[in-house]
């Protein structure tokens, strides 16, 4: 297959390009500079194009020719939600996503495979979320909502949708783990708030590998929660994390520190969805790692 990815030179997309290489496909990756787009080695079957995503270009003369799209560019949510934060993290994805569908041609076959994330079901509570349940409340569901809308005006192109809602994903060169182990490391590691909340995670080899299952499903379309089905609490990922790692987990972040020094993204953290991938498993998919011991394991120690 003819393969393009937005976002390919990131985190997801990298691994996700190099895979698809891997089974064959000719990709091309869009990479937001030609600095991100030098870093990727020359690799037969891969071109890499560097643009500005959320506006209108040259780089969409290249979706015509592609059998399939994924979908990932936009700027990453763990940061100060300042207004003009707000304003790039609601952008890098609604304008993309309004720019590549626009580039699809009318009565087209392919297959778009479009981000969205956990974060469209708001704060879940106890409740089981999976993608018959509504949207909730706050920023982050309602940029998925926005997000999700663009991708699916493709549907009436002709192309088949299938929207990846993600969980916190989990890689060994980058992502959030990365980030989160830092303070266990150095013996100051804990749940965040309560640590009650459910934490939704995925590792990074099941997302590539489900988005791949996705391709060539034909029959699969619409919502897919892409979070690994061993559903955990904040405070058991971060007792896991700690105990992989050999260190302590007594210092949890306080909620009323968590607001006051991050503000509306610190609540977002204190808050959570039990979200469980019933659609990816009614079509058959099979995780590698279905559960966190085991995810970390591979993670942290191979």
């Amino acid at each position: 297959m003819k393969i393009l990815i937005t976002g390919g030179t990131g985190f997801v997309g990298s691994a996700m390009s190099q895979a698809l290489l891997d089974q064959g496909h000719s990709v091309t990756i869009i990479g937001s500079s030609e600095k991100s787009c030098s870093r990727r080695q020359a690799q037969a079957g891969l071109a890499c194009i560097a643009a500005d995503t959320t506006e209108p270009g040259p780089w969409q003369d290249a979706v015509a020719g592609q059998d399939a799209l994924i979908n990932l560019a936009g700027k990453s949510v763990f940061t100060l939600w300042t207004k003009s934060a707000k304003e790039a993290i609601l952008d890098t994805r609604i304008k993309t996503t309004r720019n590549l569908v626009d580039a699809i041609p009318q009565g087209s076959s392919m297959v778009l495979l479009s981000t969205s994330a956990a974060g469209y079901y708001g704060n879940g509570g106890e409740e089981e979320q999976t993608e018959v349940h509504s949207s909730g409340n706050g920023f982050l569901a309602r940029v998925c909502r926005e997000w999700e809308a663009e991708a699916r005006r493709a549907e009436d192109k002709g192309a088949r949708v299938a929207i990846m809602r993600f969980a916190v994903v989990m890689g060994k060169q980058g992502g959030a783990l990365q980030t989160m182990k830092l303070p266990f490391q150095l013996g100051l590691g804990g749940p965040i708030g309560s640590g009650r909340q459910w934490f939704p995670w995925i590792h990074l080899q099941d997302l590539v590998a489900a988005a791949q299952f996705l391709l060539n499903c034909d029959q699969c379309h619409g919502p897919f929660n892409f979070t690994a089905p061993g559903a955990v609490r904040q405070i058991e990922f971060a007792k896991a994390l700690a105990g992989q790692l050999g260190r302590p987990s007594f210092f949890p972040a306080p909620a009323p520190l968590m607001k006051l020094g991050l503000g509306e993204f610190g609540e977002s953290l204190l808050q959570g969805q039990k979200v469980l991938p019933r659609a990816l498993e009614e079509h058959g998919f099979v995780f590698s790692y279905p559960e966190l011991e085991q995810a970390l394991r591979d993670l942290l120690h191979q």
